[in-house]
């Protein structure tokens, strides 16, 4: 049990070391050499890694972004650019880290962790993929790394990890383009009277040829119907007998493939019920 007199010693003799490794960090940043450094650096490092400290990562960086230059050609050049990399990745500045381990895999193609540079260059730009809403530039991007990795690496030890995180991608961008379908579709009667949904139809049609497992694919089926089906309905007389027909078609294609019990069943039999009743009028 420690006294009180002893507590106070102790916290002072903490406050004391720490004042002295930030005065000598500080010492080293501004004049030390490379080699010391170097040191400094790595050993920081390590002590971010065994305590998952940001500060310990930051500082390590501030002394890696000196002296990576200085280190390249050299026998020591491999190890610094990866654990320059790694550190960016630890502290979550995704674009610089793919940017710094894209780098590695190019300076270091023979080193025994390109693997591991290969995924995490990859998933750094993974983690940059914005919300399926906006542009999807950079998940093209990531969807290419990953795919990269996967072909290079195919008993790799982050395979499966890869493998998921690209799924994943592509669902974003099938869900990014069946958003766009939806948004046609949506939009209905406004503007030009039919140019919706005729849009609506093209793009439907374009996701379902493009994307054959998507998970969005009953609904694609669906609306398509349910566009072509608005577009007949709401269409000048001499049209609309050969727009029903068309509707006809993306109904039959949608029950191919769903049966009674699927989602959007019970819709499509109404709307059908009203089309097949408006077409034996012709």
């Amino acid at each position: 049990m420690f006294l009180p007199g002893m507590k106070k010693g102790i916290l002072l003799l903490g406050m004391f070391l720490l004042l002295v490794s930030c005065s000598e960090y500080q010492k080293v940043l501004k004049d030390g050499d490379p080699g010391v450094k170097y040191t400094m650096a790595e050993q920081l490092y390590n002590e971010a890694e065994a305590e998952n400290s940001k500060p310990k990562y930051r500082k390590a960086l501030r002394l890696f972004e000196q002296i990576v230059p200085q280190y390249r050609g050299k026998p020591q050049g491999e190890k610094l650019t990866f654990l320059f990399a790694d550190t960016y990745y630890k502290l979550n500045d995704h674009y610089l880290a793919g940017y710094q381990f894209e780098r590695f895999t190019q300076s270091y193609p023979n080193s025994e962790r390109i693997e591991e540079a290969a995924f995490k260059s990859a998933k750094s730009y993974y983690h940059l993929s914005p919300r399926y809403d906006l542009d999807q530039t950079e998940t093209v991007k990531a969807i290419e790394e990953l795919q990269k990795y996967i072909v290079t690496y195919p008993e790799g030890a982050n395979i499966k990890e890869a493998n998921d995180l690209a799924t994943e991608l592509r669902i974003k961008l099938e869900q990014k383009a069946y958003q766009i379908a939806w948004e046609y579709y949506k939009k209905g009667n406004s503007g030009i009277p039919g140019e919706n949904y005729k849009a609506a139809i093209v793009a439907f049609t374009n996701f379902l040829n493009e994307n054959p497992g998507s998970p969005f694919r009953e609904a694609a089926y669906y609306h398509r119907f349910a566009a072509a089906y608005q577009l007949a309905i709401n269409s000048y007389q001499y049209l609309m007998q050969e727009r029903l027909n068309e509707a006809k078609g993306y109904y039959d294609n949608y029950t191919r493939f769903y049966p009674e019990g699927s989602e959007y069943y019970d819709e499509i039999q109404a709307s059908y019920r009203d089309l097949d009743s408006r077409l034996q009028n012709f």
